[in-house]
């Protein structure tokens, strides 16, 4: 299966880097590029795309926002943001508004190929080691937070998979935790993302935060 690529940024230099490395990678096509993040959410539109690559400082509109409006838009396109480390802020808003994860642009070129691959099957880019530190300042700031899901369709094992997530912790650290096999995590897992209905763990982490699942710190 080819993953669909659209790639978004002001800066020509790297929409020229990325294209010409996922040209020779036979699983990835760049099917098109944007300047600005208006020009991204017209082309995921017009091209649904597996894979938004998206920049946030972008002219005429912020990456956050062409992300919002990809993922509340008809498609089934996933966004990865890309930014630098430092720039926490731009991380959160783009976790609030539905993005898979992020890139750091100083990665490597084929990690950030691994990483597309990774959000094209339906996984989220977020390690989780950097889950425990993002989440933890993303639920400290002072922004009002999104209405919490209703969680009585859950049952109370869910609950405790829910809470781990939330956590930072692996399916593997999940099953360690619960005595469960890791099969059987993925297994809640997968019921989580269904019954919450989310895209990705990202948005369960999120959930289980503003859910009170979870205490910051």
């Amino acid at each position: 299966m080819t993953v669909r690529v659209v790639l978004a940024d002001d800066q020509q230099l790297i929409r020229t880097a990325l294209s010409m490395v996922m040209a020779d990678i036979e699983d990835v096509e760049v099917v098109g590029e944007a300047a600005t993040g208006a020009e991204a959410v017209s082309l995921t539109e017009e091209l649904a795309p597996d894979v938004v690559v998206m920049d946030i400082r972008m002219p005429e509109m912020d990456g956050i926002e062409a992300t919002r409006r990809i993922t509340e838009g008809p498609t089934d396109t996933r966004t990865v943001v890309l930014t630098t480390f430092d720039d926490d802020e731009y991380v959160y808003g783009a976790l609030r508004a539905g993005a898979s994860g992020f890139l750091v642009k100083d990665m490597a070129l084929d990690d950030i190929i691994g990483a597309v691959r990774v959000v094209a099957s339906g996984d989220a880019l977020i390690a989780p080691s950097v889950t425990r530190r993002l989440i933890q300042d993303f639920t400290a700031r002072p922004e009002p937070a999104r209405s919490r899901r209703d969680l009585t369709a859950i049952t109370d094992r869910e609950r405790e998979v829910l809470t781990l997530v939330g956590g930072g912790l692996s399916n593997a650290e999940i099953a360690a935790e619960l005595y469960i096999s890791v099969a059987t995590a993925k297994t809640y897992l997968t019921r989580l993302l269904t019954k919450l209905d989310a895209r990705d763990r990202v948005q369960l982490v999120i959930i289980a935060y503003e859910a009170g699942l979870v205490a910051v710190g």
